[in-house]
């Protein structure tokens, strides 16, 4: 079952191996090196958009928590029902859970097909992976897509004096499969390499998380199982690699280094990327509103008092007001004014004329 993972690792490091021996040569330590580094480059190269979708999901997440919080609450006595509405409330934003891990998952297995790949160039130990064969058999057998004089190049490759394939607290046996390509390495040698790469790799992985947990919501940060997540990934995981190191083969800590570098710029690439969107997207909306705002110097209009202004001051064809289908009189007429429940008096439409005729 786990052929399937094997053959396709196998291949494509591969290829890069050819590609880099055509440069450096097929025996160079450097040309194995870089065939690690770019098998690294190409995985997550194709897990590029998952990994987009990965940060978006991430946001989504977070900006669903006061949410998820209300249906937490609302819903705690009855876990199916909050259930069916968290999917619910998954499927109105668009939100899959799934593509927050898939990256991982993926990297997952590739990793465990590289590190058996890389350790089956010397199958003279005992355990899993392993088939107990002399020097020279594994020196003539081939490994997957390699072929037995690829198993000899990578056999006799070294980067700084140290096989790819070997590792601090490898058996002084396994260590004899070295002997005809290339010497017998010391532990000393191996350590000499393999001690600065887990420094690298264990800060690499610190500073990958601390960047990430930098760009975390204050809510998101403050639900329990998020700040246990980032405790893991800013301590416990980078010390995990410096206390692993010493039973991790070298081509496997550069695969973890190439990996580290890989996540942090890609990290910002990405994020940079989205907070000018975001960015977009706000001075749109400033543009907008500035579109929909008054002019200067004009007096706004208050559309609700158009709205509810009666039928009956609705202005006539002629201009003027009308109130039952009848001109409405002005409170002045002839000049005079009329007194509330009373005649105009005589003299005051004498008064009147005589303006008039004036």
């Amino acid at each position: 079952m786990l052929d399937i993972i094997y053959w396709p690792v196998s291949a494509i490091l591969w290829f890069w191996h050819k590609a880099f021996g055509f440069v450096f040569g097929p025996d160079s330590g450097l040309t194995w090196s870089l065939a690690v580094v770019f098998l690294v480059f190409t995985l997550r190269l194709v897990l590029y958009k998952p990994f987009v979708k990965q940060v978006r999901t991430t946001r989504q997440m977070q900006e669903l928590q006061p949410q998820i919080k209300e249906l937490q609450k609302k819903y705690k006595n009855d876990r199916e029902t909050m259930a069916r509405e968290m999917q619910k409330l998954q499927k109105e934003h668009g939100f899959n859970p799934l593509m927050g891990c898939l990256p991982v998952l993926v990297q997952v297995p590739v990793f465990l097909g590289l590190f058996h790949v890389l350790r089956s160039f010397n199958r003279t130990g005992h355990g899993w992976g392993q088939l107990g064969l002399s020097a020279e058999e594994n020196a003539n057998i081939g490994n997957y897509i390699f072929s037995a004089t690829d198993v000899q190049s990578f056999l006799s490759a070294r980067i700084f004096g140290a096989p790819i394939a070997a590792f601090i607290t490898a058996p002084v046996s396994e260590l004899q499969a070295f002997a005809d390509w290339g010497g017998t390495p010391s532990r000393t040698s191996i350590a000499l390499v393999a001690i600065p790469l887990m420094v690298i790799a264990g800060v690499a992985t610190h500073f990958n998380a601390r960047a990430s947990v930098a760009r975390q919501t204050p809510e998101a940060a403050a639900n329990p199982q998020a700040a246990i997540m980032n405790k893991l990934s800013l301590w416990v995981f980078p010390l995990g690699v410096m206390v692993g190191g010493p039973f991790l083969m070298i081509g496997i800590l550069l695969y973890w280094v190439a990996n580290n570098i890989w996540t942090y710029g890609q990290q910002h690439l990405v994020f940079g990327r989205m907070e000018k969107e975001e960015e977009a997207k706000k001075q749109k909306k400033l543009e907008l509103r500035a579109q929909n705002a008054p002019k200067p110097g004009a007096k706004p209009v208050d559309v609700r008092k158009k709205q509810d202004a009666p039928a009956d001051e609705s202005p006539s064809a002629n201009g003027t007001s009308a109130s039952n289908g009848t001109p409405k009189q002005s409170a002045k007429q002839g000049g005079g004014k009329r007194k509330p429940g009373g005649q105009q008096r005589p003299g005051n439409r004498g008064r009147a004329n005589q303006k008039r005729k004036r």
